[in-house]
Parts: structure tokens; C-alpha cells; sequence
């Protein structure tokens, strides 16, 4: 399963899945595995946004963070081993990008 991604246009209500699904703009539901691989070689005590990712439980970003953490995808791109961890990498440049651009939005990365 991995580490889905779903942007929300408000914060989203982690207590009941309908009620989230009010808010939900776009989601990620095919890179997971890909996703969790290429996140996972980011040095969890070295300095980004994108290394506070919970691989299994839930992260949230706002516009704030979600900026930040474009600005870490370039290295992020550069570590990808095989093309399926890529496509995730600029799936989530996408959703970042989106993010960042939608005032009052959340990126909820949701983990195992």
C-alpha cells in the first residue's frame, strides 16, 4: 500500500472517512509503494519537510509546508532508482505544486 496522497481543500476530519471525503480536491492512490521507496532514502535526521513524512501514519502539510517541500523534490527526483518511484516523485511535485497555490489547503500523506 505504501503512502497515499490526498489534497483536501480544507483541513480534513481524520475521525470519519465520509466526512473527509467533503473536502478531498484530488488524490494519489497508484504510487505508494514507489512513493514510501523513494521517500525512504532521505536521511530522516537531515534538515526538509519531506523527511517529517510518516511512512505509517498520517502527515499533514498546509501551504506553508507544502512549498517548503517542492524545494527538496529536485534532490528527491535525483535519488529515484527506478521510473516508478520518478512518476511518484513528480505525482507529488503536482499535488505540492497544487497545495501551495490553493489557499487554505491540505496535503494529507497517509501512511500503512
Amino acid at each position: 500500500m505504501g503512502i497515499e496522497l490526498e489534497l483536501h481543500s480544507a483541513r480534513p476530519a481524520r475521525s470519519s472517512w465520509s466526512t473527509s471525503r467533503a473536502t478531498l480536491l484530488r488524490g494519489s492512490y497508484e504510487h505508494g509503494d514507489a512513493l514510501d521507496q523513494a521517500l525512504s532514502t532521505l536521511d530522516p535526521r537531515g534538515s526538509g519537510r519531506l523527511r517529517q513524512v510518516d511512512p505509517y501514519g498520517d502527515t499533514l502539510f498546509g501551504e506553508q509546508e507544502a512549498e517548503a517541500a517542492l524545494r527538496e523534490i529536485p534532490d528527491l527526483l535525483e535519488r529515484c532508482v527506478y521510473e516508478s518511484q520518478a512518476a511518484a516523485v513528480r505525482d507529488l511535485a503536482a499535488l505540492l505544486t497544487a497545495c501551495a497555490n490553493t489557499p487554505g489547503s491540505y496535503l494529507w500523506f497517509i501512511g500503512d
